[in-house]
């Protein structure tokens, strides 16, 4: 089999520190913030010359956490319930023979760090924290958006749910994060096979352990701590 190297040339720094909570597609939690920092060998301010011009960026990156040695030509998407097998490169699965990603995500600003170099600031993103990065990449308009576009069976924007979050709980959450999480939460992040309403959920995030459960659309957050 012909194969081919590509080098990292960034990692995220996000506040998920695993898959749990990680929005399923990106843009779905426009509150979250996330860093962009360089490899050494591209913290190259003329790399990034231009940039600013652009709103949105494509990243491409990869499935870190769903490396594996062989694949399967069906898999079973979440959104269907985990039941039903689709061909997989009709699906956004990380179980691919490449286990790539690409998400769109909004340019927020570059920063420049003494120590990473210059970073790219960005919202939107659904990556973990540490995710390898292959190629970032302006996102055009006039190319990249078709209003007309089908969405097979995942037209459907998942449904969201409501978040009670107790005040004497939201207060122990950075005021800055209290929006993203909120926003988080609400797109439920349990498994989609999963409907357990005295099941109690544990999901980390900016350096906090979140617990909630989920009963009849609602989400109640029962306990947040730091990690």
């Amino acid at each position: 089999m012909e194969r081919h190297t590509i080098k990292v040339i960034a990692r995220i720094r996000s506040d998920f520190p695993t898959k749990f909570g990680v929005p399923r597609q990106s843009g779905l939690v426009p509150e979250l913030r996330a860093r962009v920092v360089f490899e050494p060998e591209y913290r190259s301010p003329d790399a990034l010359r231009g940039i600013e011009g652009f709103s949105h960026l494509w990243l491409i990156w990869q499935f870190s956490g769903a490396v594996r040695d062989d694949w399967s030509p069906t898999v079973r998407p979440p959104r269907l319930g985990g039941n039903t097998r689709m061909g997989v490169f009709a699906t956004r699965s990380p179980f691919r023979p490449n286990p790539l990603g690409l998400s769109c995500v909004k340019l927020e600003g570059v920063e420049w760090d003494a120590e990473d170099g210059p970073a790219l600031l960005v919202s939107g993103a659904d990556l973990m924290d540490g995710t390898p990065i292959y190629d970032v990449k302006p996102y055009v308009p006039y190319a990249d958006a078709h209003p007309d576009a089908l969405g097979g069976f995942a037209s459907a924007r998942a449904e969201t749910v409501a978040v009670e979050f107790p005040p004497e709980l939201l207060a122990r959450v950075p005021e800055e994060r209290r929006a993203a999480l909120t926003g988080v939460l609400a797109q439920d992040p349990r498994p989609q096979y999963q409907d357990d309403p005295e099941r109690v959920y544990g999901m980390a995030f900016g350096g906090m352990e979140v617990r909630f459960r989920v009963s009849g659309g609602v989400l109640t957050v029962v306990d947040v701590e730091r990690a």
